[in-house]
């Protein structure tokens, strides 16, 4: 049985339709395919006895690990330093960037760049999370898995003298394969595990794998020349373009929240969620990131993604839209808990799905406008039916905006007048108004105004807590929310009003540990769940751009470099930071790498312009 790693002990590799994770130790732990959303392969990170693995690490002895990407690729290797030598594992998937396919490629390079290296292969797949039987067969240098509704097919190219790659030959062991190569220095092999791949041919040309590793490395190479940012931390932010590119699924344009699904927010806790699917949130905030740093085509993906939803029927009560999706636009997300794995580091239940779905949450209406804003106004269009439906889904709001909802933490302590969800409502009508005097295009702008209107004076009276000098998590409470940070970010209050800034002192003193930001205190607002949680280091960021936007930016630049150092050792952020650093929740979160992005962008620019200005994307909003 092999250790379960940190969470933040891991690297990502993707093809921009599924993705897997890669410790530190050379194991891959969590892979689902053909999808992001598709039952798991290797899940070890949730359970290391029953989850399965695929692990390349030295046979024997003592070593160092070492990880970094390829500069500006997502080509991961893991090195391994002991006293007879240094080897490496170079891992990464050839990108799928058309249709929606079922073949997907795993390359595992081996290579040995000094002295000798010993090397132990231990593939052990475990099919649908665990609870899939499977047969195996082996054939020399080549495996194959053969569940139900999937196979496997793991093999190495054979034996070539010219290019010092020697041969491997598996042998079964249980449900998987093992095999044992010896390397010197300058020698290298390889080996491709390839899903789905039923009646194909498992063999591949010598050479194969050297192209797929050249073509993958231009791949990114010239994806990333796209960016036009050249700010201060352009590593950081190139390396969070890359990671937010990984979690993108190629056929529709959507960005999974994250890839993975049951890590914990608290070890040993009952906060374990699935991110694997494409929130409504998360768009005006990706198309805001995107826009930012040039790539127009995947901001415009998005945005036909978004309008897509938009020109649906959800169907039900919770409203016209759902708050999140499956990658391909469908909204069966029913949840469910896999009770027969242990979780990571013992944190359970173990839960697939996200029964947060159906949730009333009205802050999805203003992210859904805001972001629609944001691409029209960057020369996207709207077509008639877009612009029909999108007017549809604010005669909605104008309806229903002055009710109660769970609100953006998908908390399930009842339903609330959350004030982010009714500024967030404000923000609905505010874009539409907007858009329509921009377009042309007809809309209610009467009735629009008028609920705009009446929403702001509700906030103002209701949303306000004299007494606390605040902003508060919802009508009649004195409870601070992070997500309220957004409040001058898209443009409902002004970054120097008054009670802004008492409201960001007050945050500041309550919210605030360091750099780190907590998105309330669930001692004060209890939220249906046992437990506690780690600072979110998405509001953490939020928390930089409200400081420069106020004035404060040498406050923001200090928080935001020291934000940096709570990375991963590639750059890499979960959803959450414990107590002593550790990284916590789903890995890597995309909203804690877009927020970063936004940070950096108008951090950049107000360090350049000086404070109180907005940037060029920031200006559609102000």
């Amino acid at each position: 049985m092999i250790a379960q790693a940190a969470i933040e002990d891991h690297g990502l590799i993707g093809d921009l339709q599924t993705a897997a994770l890669v410790d530190t130790d050379g194991t891959i732990d969590w892979y689902c395919t053909p999808r992001f959303d598709s039952p798991s392969v290797f899940a070890s990170i949730l359970d290391t006895g029953k989850g399965g693995y695929f692990r390349i690490a030295p046979d024997a002895g003592t070593y160092r690990t070492k990880q970094l990407y390829l500069p500006g690729t997502a080509i991961l290797i893991t090195r391994f330093i002991m006293p007879s030598g240094v080897g490496e594992v170079i891992d990464f998937m050839p990108p799928n960037t058309g249709e929606a396919t079922d073949q997907h490629d795993i390359i595992r390079a081996l290579r040995v760049t000094r002295g000798r290296v010993r090397f132990r292969v231990d593939c052990q797949p475990r099919f649908d999370y665990g609870r899939g039987r499977h047969d195996v067969k082996v054939e020399g240098g080549a495996v194959k898995f053969t569940n139900r509704d999937l196979d496997l097919w793991l093999w190495t190219p054979p034996a070539d003298e010219s290019a010092r790659r020697p041969a491997v030959s598996f042998e079964g062991q249980g449900d998987g394969a093992t095999a044992v190569v010896e390397l010197a220095q300058g020698e290298l092999t390889g080996m491709v595990l390839r899903s789905n791949a039923s009646g194909a041919s498992h063999r591949v040309e010598p050479g194969e794998p050297m192209r797929l590793y050249e073509e993958t490395a231009h791949f990114w190479q010239s994806w990333l020349r796209q960016s036009s940012y050249t700010g201060r931390w352009r590593e950081m932010v190139q390396r969070s373009a890359i990671t937010l590119k990984l979690m993108t699924y190629a056929p529709s344009g959507a960005l999974v929240a994250a890839p993975t699904a049951g890590l914990p927010e608290q070890e040993g806790g009952e906060r374990n969620w699935d991110y694997r699917y494409t929130w409504v949130r998360d768009s005006s905030f990706s198309i805001y990131a995107l826009l930012g740093l040039g790539f127009m085509d995947e901001a415009q993906a998005f945005g036909h993604w978004l309008g897509d939803r938009v020109a649906e029927q959800a169907g039900d009560g919770s409203g016209p839209l759902k708050i999140m999706y499956r990658v391909d636009g469908s909204s069966d997300l029913r949840e469910e808990v896999l009770d027969h794995l242990d979780g990571w580091h013992g944190s359970k239940p173990v839960r697939i799905g996200n029964g947060a779905s159906d949730q009333r949450q009205l802050d999805i209406y203003g992210e859904a406008a805001d972001a629609i804003h944001l691409a029209v106004t960057h020369g996207a269009g709207v077509a008639h039916t877009g612009w029909k439906r999108l007017n549809e889904v604010t005669d909605w709001v104008c309806e229903h905006w002055d009710e109660p909802e769970e609100g953006i933490w998908e908390t399930r302590g009842g339903q609330k007048d959350f004030t982010y969800g009714r500024f967030q409502a404000w923000i609905a009508l505010d874009r539409v108004i907007r858009l329509a005097e921009f377009t042309g295009r007809p809309a209610h702008l009467q009735r629009c105004v008028v609920e705009r209107d009446r929403i702001y004076d509700q906030i103002m009276q209701q949303g306000w807590n004299p007494s606390r000098g605040a902003f508060v998590q919802h009508y009649g409470s004195d409870v601070l929310d992070a997500s309220l940070l957004l409040m001058p970010l898209v443009g409902f209050v002004a970054p120097n009003d008054p009670m802004w800034l008492s409201t960001l002192d007050e945050m500041g003193k309550e919210l605030v540990s360091d750099s780190l930001v907590y998105r309330y205190d669930p001692s004060a607002s209890p939220d249906g769940l046992r437990g506690s949680e780690g600072t979110f280091s998405m509001c953490s960021f939020w928390y930089v751009d409200a400081l420069a936007r106020s004035g404060r930016l040498d406050h923001a630049r200090m928080v935001f470099e020291k934000m940096l150092t709570y990375a991963n050792h590639l750059g890499l952020f979960a959803e959450e930071i414990g107590l002593t650093g550790e990284q916590l929740g789903n890995f890597p979160q995309a909203f804690s790498h877009l927020a970063l992005v936004n940070a950096a962008l108008n951090l950049d620019y107000q360090l350049d312009h000086g404070a109180g200005h907005v940037d060029v994307v920031g200006a559609a909003l102000a």
